[in-house]
């Protein structure tokens, strides 16, 4: 059932993904615009590489925020639109709205379009959908970290435990979860092919966020 209450909430959804934290942050603190340097997105990853570890952390941080916001406007446009929380209905409205963040998100009204690669923000939304799920993604990401020190490689390896974890461990019965999960496979494929190639040439460049300054 489509009502004004759901149209808005979708533009809505799309106006949270938009705003283009790595850009605002980047140009207010440090007169840069990350788009300009390293893999040229406006996202955490990219965040990190360029400007440090705090301003990734705010970056990735407010990017999470967006998605799970946007995701949960869900509850406002009403049960008798998308049915009893935690019902198909429901989470499918919750799903769309996060899809249309991510979409913001990637390609950013404020921002002439040029977004980043929407990892932090499909992380906001599988944290509203599915809190468990994320759980178990966001152990993956600090532990990949930890090995590796590459952000791009915990991020990749963290949207890949999703969709098996939720087909695997909590073996949800919604089906539009585990096919988004599987979607979410295939967008993370499609826009860190760069980093991916960087990863195998050995290119990549490494982030330690837990080593301390002398």
């Amino acid at each position: 059932m489509i009502s004004i209450y759901s149209i808005s909430a979708l533009i809505l959804a799309y106006l949270f993904g938009s705003i283009p934290t790595a850009v605002w942050i980047g140009q207010a603190f440090y007169g840069i615009d990350v788009r300009e340097y390293g893999s040229g997105n406006a996202g955490a990853t990219n965040t990190f590489r360029v400007l440090g570890k705090k301003a990734g952390i705010a970056v990735m941080v407010l990017d999470i925020l967006k998605g799970y916001t946007a995701t949960n406007l869900a509850y406002l446009i009403g049960l008798s639109v998308t049915g009893p929380q935690n019902s198909v209905q429901f989470v499918n409205y919750q799903l769309a709205l996060g899809v249309t963040a991510v979409m913001g998100h990637l390609f950013p009204v404020f921002a002439g379009f040029r977004g980043g690669k929407g990892i932090a923000t499909l992380f906001g939304m599988i944290l509203a959908v599915h809190s468990g799920a994320a759980l178990l993604c966001v152990l993956t990401f600090v532990v990949v970290l930890m090995i590796s020190k590459y952000v791009s490689l915990s991020s990749i390896l963290s949207g890949f435990t999703f969709p098996l974890s939720i087909i695997f461990i909590f073996q949800s019965p919604i089906r539009s979860v585990v096919l988004y999960g599987m979607c979410i496979c295939v967008l993370i494929l499609v826009t860190h092919q760069k980093n991916i190639e960087r990863l195998l040439k050995g290119k990549e460049s490494k982030v330690n966020l837990f080593k301390r300054k002398e």
